[in-house]
């Protein structure tokens, strides 16, 4: 350790630039003693555990991690569409996507500073707090701190080049290697979020660790069961929260807005961060099934725990959430076909009433518990603690099968959407609808009957098989109509141009609504994630012998899920403010 540090002291001599990444291995190294304290003797003594009176050392670290977590995935999601928006622009030569991906990366650089800010508090209550628990996983991850350092270190000086150098690169090759800066610092931001992924999975799914070197036992801890389905599920989710916070800013903004050119972009936006935010939504519950499915293989007892036992109640409250998100999600693509396309409000009436009536059936099943908390009295009356009719919509079976249709009739609002104003003029566009309308039939009744048929086969076929088929079914339907009505659209022609501006105020409301149900459904999922473990620190490895040792009443959890919810919106609401005081101090020039 003493020469450690010493050649640690002689490169920040030789280079003042290697301070942070030295103090942040300094601090890794100093992990394993952190939990000691010398007595009267000279001897050591480990401390397991420190709280904090009053609110308490783990209601303390939840609030500070999930702040952390959310103000991480919005800087994490946000470089992705604000990249593609500005190849977009590059490519098509409108300026307005360029603008675009500007004003997201400008929303980008005034969050990273405070999600580095949390991150070092979140250490220090951790280090303080946790003192044995983190010496133990600095003793294996030891390494990769050492690789995170060094990520944050190329994603900061990436990430100025990228803010800083966007006018001065607007030519030519220079326009050429900034976009390149933003592939970069995607790349960066990709490698940023895995890399602290593994030592959260690690103590939900650990593995055993042989003897070797510090580098093979780092490793084999990483590639842990649960790594990859988190990593592919937090990275759809980055990219869901930071597309819906993107149009709730958007849809404030609209609100606000006095000129009619400001309304027309803060329109346009809003409908880009909505587009976004449904393209990554509509994945997401594929993702969120293989995590499930890697956790049950892993433990069949931490997924009934999750499915089946006390957590199963938020699954319910996450169906809630869920729904009111597509629910919001689709009525923002309906105000935008009745409002911004004139003509369209008779001839898509029809097609949106009946996509509604489907949502809202499916919604209703999804939410459906499988068991009712009732009395002894009303559990007499059904015959047990199943009713005899909703018990059936209980099941996965259902949830699963209601999902999947659900995200089809997002699909075709997205499509319908995309179609409107415009008239085919291919020789085989009659065909060409033929054929989709008939995949699109095919594929809901496919869907429907397989959840039916998934209630008379044993629980792994209907997992292993019937689920994963109803998923593929789904993305099948995805693959092959978006092709398609690109193909027709390329060749259409133009009946009634869009006109942005006109959306009524309703519609910046819905677009804050689903950003506040996204953070609310992230809270619910990390609060599971975490209660998974129950009463361990890493699963079946490490105990959690604390004060704490019990997982929260829902109720509970509740409460501070929407604290943490409140607290995200307001800091949020204020990096925006500060973001948009130099665009209200330029505004009377």
């Amino acid at each position: 350790m003493k020469h450690v540090i010493q050649g640690l002291g002689r490169k920040i001599a030789g280079s003042p630039g290697a301070l942070l990444t030295a103090l942040a291995i300094i601090g890794s190294l100093g992990l394993p003693a952190m939990g000691m304290a010398a007595d009267s003797g000279g001897a050591t003594t480990a401390t397991a555990y420190r709280d904090i009176p009053g609110i308490g050392s783990r209601n303390l670290v939840w609030i500070i991690a999930q702040l952390h977590l959310l103000l991480a995935g919005f800087v994490l999601g946000v470089p992705i569409f604000a990249w593609v928006c500005e190849i977009v622009g590059w490519k098509s030569g409108e300026k307005r996507y360029d603008k675009l991906a500007k004003e997201f990366t400008k929303l980008l650089t005034s969050s990273y500073a405070t999600t580095a800010l949390f991150g070092g508090i979140l250490l220090f209550l951790l280090i303080g707090f946790y003192p044995k628990l983190m010496a133990y996983l600095t003793d294996i991850f030891f390494p990769s701190f050492l690789v995170y350092c060094l990520l944050f270190l190329l994603e900061t000086a990436t990430l100025y080049l990228y803010w800083y150098g966007w006018d001065a690169m607007q030519d030519g090759g220079k326009k050429t290697f900034h976009v390149f800066l933003g592939f970069l610092l995607n790349v960066f931001a990709f490698f940023i979020m895995i890399v602290p992924n593994s030592w959260a999975t690690f103590q939900a799914s650990p593995v055993v660790i042989s003897e070797g070197s510090d580098l093979a036992r780092a490793w084999a801890a990483t590639w842990n069961p649960t790594w990859w389905p988190v990593n592919i599920h937090r990275l759809i989710a980055n990219v869901v929260l930071g597309g819906y916070i993107c149009g709730a800013y958007a849809g404030i903004r609209y609100l606000a807005a006095k000129g009619t050119e400001e309304r027309n972009h803060y329109d346009w936006m809003g409908y880009v961060g909505n587009f976004i935010g449904v393209f990554g939504l509509l994945p997401l519950p594929f993702a969120g099934y293989w995590l499930m499915r890697e956790i049950y293989q892993y433990n069949q007892q931490m997924g009934i725990t999750l499915m089946g036992g006390f957590l199963s109640w938020l699954f319910i409250l996450q169906a809630m959430l869920i729904g009111v998100l597509f629910l919001g999600s689709n009525y923002y693509f309906w105000l935008g076909i009745t409002h911004r396309i004139p003509g369209s409000e008779m001839r898509y009436r029809k097609p949106i009433l009946t996509m509604l009536v489907i949502l809202l059936l499916c919604l209703g099943v999804w939410m459906t518990p499988h068991s009712l908390v009732a009395s002894l009295e009303e559990a007499r009356k059904m015959g047990g603690t199943h009713h005899p009719l909703l018990g059936v919509f209980g099941v996965m079976s259902a949830k699963m099968t209601v999902a999947n249709l659900m995200i089809l009739v997002t699909f075709m609002s997205f499509i319908m959407y995309w179609r409107a104003g415009k008239e085919e003029t291919a020789t085989w566009a009659k065909l060409a609808k033929a054929v989709m309308s008939a995949v699109l039939v095919v594929a809901g009744i496919v869907v429907v009957v397989l959840g039916v048929w998934g209630y008379f086969v044993p629980a792994i076929v209907r997992i292993n098989y019937f689920s994963t088929s109803q998923v593929l079914i789904v993305l099948f339907v995805m693959l092959t109509i978006t092709p398609l009505t690109a193909l027709l659209l390329k060749s259409a022609k133009t009946t009634t141009e869009m006109i942005w501006g006109r959306m009524p105020p309703r519609a910046g409301y819905s677009l804050v609504l689903n950003a506040v149900m996204v953070i609310l459904l992230m809270t619910l999922m990390g609060y599971a994630r975490s209660s998974s473990r129950v009463h361990w620190h890493i699963y079946g490895v490490m105990r959690d012998s604390s004060q704490y040792a019990f997982s929260p009443a829902l109720g509970y959890a509740a409460a501070f899920m929407a604290l943490n919810t409140f607290l995200f919106c307001m800091l949020v609401a204020f990096i925006f403010w500060v973001a948009t005081m130099g665009d209200k101090a330029k505004a009377p020039h």
